[in-house]
C-alpha cells in the first residue's frame, strides 16, 4: 500500500476539521432563581432597546381582530435596568401612539400587530430611531381577496381557529414600523415578507386550529449591512390544491426559515426582502423559500406539517448574539399537538458572526432540549439581561447577551397564564 505526503496531509486536515466541528458544542445550565412574573400582556417575543441610559420594552398586541376583539395591549415601559423594568406593576406601562387600521379595501395597516424585535439604527447617536419588526394577523374578514393586487384571502373551506368550530384561523405576515422618538410613537412602513392566498392550507387537510398559512413569530438580528429575519413558515411550498395535497411536501417547506433585507431599505421595505432558496437569498418577499434544514424535525422522528393535528415542528425563534460564546444562540418552541400545544423549549447555536457569507445562516447545531414543564403549554422563550456589572456596562438586551442571562417563557394552563422566569442560564465554552 502506498501513501503520499499530500494524501496524508489531507487526512490529517480532515480529522482536525472533524474534531473542530465536534468541539463546537457550547454547554449550558439552567439554575433555579427567584421567580419574576411579568405584569403586562405578553403574546410574542420581547422587543427592547436601550434609549440612552433607559432600558425600554414593548410587549403586547395592538389593532383590529374580529376573533379576539380590538386590542390596545401593546405598551411600553422603561427604567434604569432590565430587572427593574421586568418587575414593573401593570400601571407603569404606557400605550404608544400607533397608526390606525386602514379601511377594508384601502392600502395601509390591516389586522392586529405584535412587536417581536426592535432594531436600533446605529446612525442615530441618540438611540431614538427604532424599527419595530412586527407579527401581523389577518382573516378573510379583515383582508378579503383583491384580484387586482393579489392581496387578501378567499373565504372558502377556511380552517378552524383557536376559539372553536365557528372561529376562523388567522394568516400571519411580518412588517416594519419606525419610531424616531424612542418608541413613543410609530409609523407603519409596510410588509417585510408574506405568503399569498394560493399557499393557504384549507379544509379538509388543515385541522391544526392554528394558522391557515403565512409567516410569523419572527426574531430579527443585524449582521453586516443586513437585517436577518428568522421566522416560522406555515404556508404550503407551492400552490395548495386539496386534490393533490401531500403532507410530506408541506412538511418539506416548513419550520424555521430565514430572510434578509438591507438595513438601508427599512424605511421602504415593501418588495425589498429576499428569502433563502436553499443556496442563497434570491426568493422574493412573497415567494417560496427553503427552511433551515438543521432545525427541521425529521419525519422519522416525529416531524410533521403545521396543518396537522399532531404538530411536529419548531417555531417562535428568539435569536441573540452571545459575546461570551462568540456565537449566535437561538431558543425555539416545539409544537406537538393542536392549538400550538407543546411543553418543551429547545436551544441551538451558530458560530458564524457573518450570517451573509455562504450558507452561514443555515449552520445551526442540532436543537437540544433546554426546558420542559409538563402540564403546561410553553410559548415565546427568551433570554434577558441581568443587572450584573458586565450586562449594565455593555447595555445588553435580548439581542446581545453574555455568559449569564435570565430565561423567560410564557407558560399556559388553566389557572396559570403568565410570562415568567424561574431560572438563570449560564453558558460554558
Amino acid at each position: 500500500m502506498r501513501y503520499s505526503v499530500a494524501g496524508t496531509l489531507f487526512a490529517i486536515g480532515f480529522l482536525l476539521s472533524c474534531r473542530q466541528e465536534e468541539k463546537f458544542s457550547p454547554r449550558f445550565e439552567l439554575k433555579p432563581a427567584p421567580r419574576v412574573t411579568f405584569n403586562s400582556f405578553v403574546d410574542c417575543n420581547m422587543a427592547e432597546a436601550w434609549i440612552g441610559d433607559t432600558f425600554r420594552i414593548f410587549p403586547g398586541k395592538y389593532g383590529e381582530d374580529p376573533l379576539w376583539g380590538y386590542a390596545r395591549d401593546l405598551k411600553y415601559a422603561d427604567g434604569l435596568n432590565p430587572e427593574e423594568v421586568f418587575s414593573h406593576s401593570r400601571d407603569r406601562f404606557t400605550n404608544p401612539s400607533m397608526p390606525l387600521n386602514a379601511p377594508i379595501g384601502q392600502p395601509g395597516l390591516h389586522g392586529a400587530v405584535w412587536f417581536e424585535t426592535v432594531y436600533q439604527d446605529k446612525k442615530d447617536a441618540s438611540g431614538k430611531t427604532l424599527y419595530g419588526i412586527y407579527h401581523n394577523e389577518n382573516y378573510p374578514e379583515t383582508l378579503p381577496y383583491d384580484s387586482v393586487t393579489g392581496q387578501g384571502y378567499h373565504n372558502k373551506r377556511w380552517p378552524q381557529g383557536l376559539t372553536g368550530p365557528e372561529s376562523p384561523a388567522a394568516v400571519c405576515r411580518i412588517g416594519v414600523m419606525k419610531s424616531i422618538d424612542g418608541g413613543k410613537s410609530w409609523e407603519n412602513k409596510g410588509l417585510f415578507i408574506e405568503d399569498l392566498d394560493a399557499r393557504m392550507i384549507l379544509k379538509p387537510q388543515n385541522s391544526s386550529n392554528t394558522f391557515a398559512g403565512g409567516v410569523g413569530d419572527p426574531s430579527a438580528v443585524a449582521s453586516g449591512d443586513y437585517l436577518y429575519l428568522f421566522y416560522g413558515e406555515y404556508g404550503y411550498p407551492g400552490v395548495y390544491d386539496s386534490a393533490t395535497y401531500n403532507a410530506d411536501t408541506e412538511w418539506s417547506g416548513q419550520c424555521i426559515s430565514v430572510a434578509r433585507i438591507a438595513l438601508q431599505d427599512l424605511d421602504s421595505p415593501e418588495g425589498k426582502a429576499r428569502r433563502w432558496d436553499g443556496k442563497a437569498f434570491t426568493q422574493p418577499h412573497n415567494g417560496i423559500g427553503q427552511p433551515v434544514k438543521a432545525l427541521q424535525i425529521d419525519r422519522k422522528h416525529g416531524g410533521g406539517p403545521a396543518s396537522s393535528p399532531g404538530g411536529g415542528f419548531h417555531w417562535g425563534p428568539s435569536v441573540s448574539w452571545n459575546t461570551y460564546l462568540n456565537c449566535w444562540v437561538m431558543l425555539m418552541g416545539h409544537v406537538e399537538g393542536k392549538s400550538w400545544r407543546g411543553d418543551k423549549i429547545y436551544i441551538s447555536f451558530n458560530r458564524h458572526k457573518d450570517l451573509g457569507e455562504g450558507a452561514n445562516s443555515q449552520d445551526w447545531t442540532k436543537p437540544q432540549l433546554l426546558f420542559q414543564k409538563p402540564g403546561y403549554i410553553l410559548w415565546y422563550p427568551s433570554l434577558q439581561p441581568l443587572n450584573e456589572p458586565e450586562s449594565m456596562r455593555e447595555k445588553y438586551t435580548c439581542l446581545r447577551l453574555g455568559k449569564r442571562a435570565r430565561f423567560y417563557v410564557k407558560r399556559i394552563k388553566p389557572g396559570d397564564d403568565s410570562y415568567a422566569s424561574e431560572h438563570i442560564i449560564e453558558f460554558e465554552r
